[in-house]
Order: C-alpha cells, then structure tokens, then sequence
C-alpha cells in the first residue's frame, strides 16, 4: 500500500485523538461516583426490603391487638351484665349468688389476663412501628446522599461530553488528510490491537516497544517514503519521522 508521506503522518494525530477517547471513556467507566451509586443503591434496596418486614409486623401486630381489645370488651361487657344481675337483687338463691359471684371474679382475673396481653402486643407494635421509622430515616438519609451522588455523575459525564465533543470534532478534521484505503488499514489494525499506527522512534516501534532488527531497519531506509510500512511484530502501521533513527 502506498500513501503520501505527510497522509502517513496524520495517522500519528489520528492515534493521539483516538488514545483521548479512550482515556474519556475509561474516565466515565471508572468515575468514583458510579461505584457510590451502585453502593447506596444496594443500601436502599436493603432498606426497602427491612422496611416492608418491619411494617408487615406492625400489621400484623395492630390485627391481633384489635382481636385481643374487642376480647377485653367482651368479657368487660359479661362482666358488667353479671354485676347489674348482682346489684339489682334478682339472684336471691345463695347458691346462685356464689355462683354468680365466683363468675365475676374469674371474668375479672379474665379481663386482667387480657389487657395485659394487650399491652405487651401495643409494645411490640410500638417498637416495630419506631423501628419502621428509623429505617425510613436512615433510608431518606441514604437518598439525600444517592441524589447528591447523581447529581455529581451528571456533571462529570456532562464535562467528559463537551471533551468527548471536541475531541471528535479534531478526529473529523484529521479524517479528511487520509485516504480511505489507509484509514481503512488503521481502523483494521485499532480494532484488533487497540492503537492503529505508532512512530518508529530510534530503531524502535513505540506500539509494542519492539527494537526492530538491522534487517527490518534496512528494508525501510530503501523503502519509498510512500510506502506504507507495517511493524513485524504487531503489524501496526509504522511511521517514519526524523526521530526514526534510519
């Protein structure tokens, strides 16, 4: 493959460009903001996860405190009911009357056992409801730093943009200096090793960092300076500049 020699050396500029996209989009992939996101993002999933078993408790709880205050009034009610028969003088038997007495202390001792068991449902639906609460605390903390974290990506990504635009728009301009065969050979050769074209800087490739030998030194001395010369060893395309050292 031929091409003119200063053609040849846009390449060199075109590879400059190319390794800044490259860094910018490493930059965006590796920014300390993504793996902040990625983190309290996990945080708050756990959160919501906690905060869902917590709340289904409470649920749960104020359900079976509900159940065990309408047993309270239930009993209060036969309770009140047998003490109005008491009062009232109906029961005149003393055999019914010791009945209906026995009756009454044991709905008493009834109710007691019952609004204890009432209050010991109304201190874990307490807790789990305070503990709900903390969690929702945490959790808006831990959006507050999410929002701020979204907000700072936004604005990196926004700048790596406006370098990634500019650095495009050099890349177009340096496109319009090599003929398509050439760019053609370049974006080959960028594609399976990453970097298209490097300098030959004394004696050696600066794509591999390969020394070349007498030999291969020799054949681009007598190589026309239009002819497109390939590395051995990488087979990137090699640019000869003063600094060859041919």
């Amino acid at each position: 493959m031929k091409a003119a020699p200063e053609a040849q050396k846009r390449l060199l500029d075109l590879a400059e460009l190319d390794a800044n996209l490259d860094r910018l989009r490493h930059r965006r992939r590796t920014m300390p903001e993504l793996a902040e996101i990625d983190d309290l993002s996990k945080k708050l999933a756990v959160f919501a996860t906690q905060i869902i078993a917590v709340e289904t408790e409470a649920g749960d709880l104020a359900r079976e405190q509900a159940k065990a205050e309408n047993d309270v009034e239930a009993v209060r009610t036969r309770s009140d009911r047998d003490r109005k028969r008491l009062d009232s003088g109906q029961v005149s038997s003393p055999k019914d009357l010791a009945s209906l007495q026995s009756e009454i202390a044991s709905l008493h001792r009834r109710q007691g056992d019952l609004e204890e068991v009432v209050l010991e449902i109304m201190e874990r639906r307490e807790s789990a409801e305070s503990q709900a609460s903390d969690l929702k605390t945490e959790r808006d903390q831990v959006m507050v730093t999410l929002s701020a974290a979204e907000t700072r990506r936004d604005e990196a990504v926004g700048k790596l943009d406006q370098e990634g635009a500019a650095v495009q728009a050099a890349r177009g301009a340096v496109l319009g200096d090599i003929p398509a065969d050439l760019l053609a050979l370049y974006e080959k050769m960028r594609a399976s090793s990453g970097v298209g074209a490097a300098m030959l800087q004394g004696g050696r490739c600066m794509g591999c960092r390969t020394s070349l030998s007498i030999a291969d030194l020799n054949g681009i001395r007598t190589a026309a300076p239009d002819e497109v010369i390939r590395c051995e060893e990488c087979r990137r395309i090699l640019i000869r500049t003063p600094e060859s050292g041919l």
